[in-house]
């Protein structure tokens, strides 16, 4: 049998796998901790199975959802600047995902002449793999060091080096923590990193409601069956007998917490057996479960939760209508 280019590529990358600094609960342990008690909530990262990773490629598609295709056009606008600025060793960059957003830095490094290394950092393997492949076609000048683990078990035992880095945090993840563990995870940051190494984060703001509540309900119901595939999971999962028709995704702004809180809401009462954690559920009707928040920032509101976190910011990118921001900081 024939080994093609792309196998014996996948077969020469090796992934550092980053130990954990503190316990991650398994599913069984986040489903008792948050669905089976109130208020009920799912956490967002059961949402990415494979199915649920293709429907947030199509959300991020979706003529309403602005967050991805302005933060690519921001590094594609000022990718140049943040290299020139910072030259680091190494791009260490956290739920890398396949890299997609950071191929402007790694353009920008081939502009200015400047060669770096690269450490994806994500919790799927065969993703960096895959994507580790892809990029060392495109850039053979990169120095690629995959690691797998997952960033909410701790970065204390990242691997060390006597270099420079630009840590790389995009997509506005951090919306998804609650405002205080945002503030702890940035500061857990923080204090991994040097003088002279700096922090590329990206964050969605505050803006008008009408186009919040477009991004996150979609004229298609890609969203829609985002949310819902949640339910499908856990059914495969824990063995559970959720009906999906029988739920009804919800997404709205919390103006008093700045975010957008995406829900599915029973239409009847119901009883949803988890079979495997020998567990029943009752619902009536208008129960609902919180599957996601998406924290929304004001330009002072990022650089507040920085200082705080004993950085400095150097540079504050935007679009030209404030939708989204990408801020260099450094140590």
């Amino acid at each position: 049998m024939q080994v093609s280019y792309q196998e014996r590529q996948a077969g020469e990358i090796a992934c550092t796998t980053v130990m954990p600094t503190r316990p991650v609960p398994g599913m069984v342990e986040d489903i008792r901790e948050s669905l089976l008690k109130q208020p009920r909530s799912i956490s967002p990262k059961y949402f990415y199975d494979e199915r649920g990773s293709e429907l947030f490629d199509q959300i991020c598609s979706t003529p309403e959802y602005y967050p991805t295709r302005t933060e690519n056009n921001i590094l594609d606008r000022y990718a140049k600047k943040i290299i020139d600025k910072t030259r680091p060793d190494q791009i260490l960059e956290l739920g890398s995902g396949y890299s997609t957003k950071t191929r402007h830095l790694f353009d920008a490094c081939e502009f200015v002449n400047h060669n770096c290394g690269y450490a994806p950092f994500d919790v799927c393997e065969e993703v960096l793999i895959d994507s580790a492949v892809k990029l060392t076609e495109e850039y053979q000048w990169l120095e690629l060091n995959p690691l797998l683990g997952d960033y909410h078990a701790g970065l204390g035992n990242l691997p060390l080096i006597h270099a420079n880095r630009l840590f790389v945090f995009l997509g506005s993840t951090i919306g998804n923590f609650e405002e205080n563990n945002a503030l702890k995870f940035i500061a857990e940051l923080s204090n991994i990193m040097k003088p002279g190494d700096y922090l590329l984060l990206g964050a969605d703001r505050v803006k008008e409601n009408k186009v919040l509540h477009a991004a996150y309900n979609d004229a298609e119901g890609i969203t829609a069956e985002f949310n819902l595939n949640v339910l499908r999971v856990i059914n495969r999962e824990l063995d559970a007998n959720f009906n999906l028709d029988e739920f009804t995704h919800s997404a709205s702004f919390n103006t008093t917490k700045n975010r957008i809180e995406m829900r599915l809401i029973s239409n009847m009462n119901q009883d949803v057996e988890i079979n495997e954690m020998n567990e029943s559920i009752h619902f009536e009707q208008g129960d609902d479960i919180l599957t996601e928040i998406s924290q929304k920032y004001t330009y002072e509101g990022i650089e507040g939760m920085l200082a705080a976190a004993n950085l400095t910011t150097i540079d504050h990118f935007e679009d030209d209508k404030a939708y989204f921001s990408l801020i260099l900081a450094g140590k």
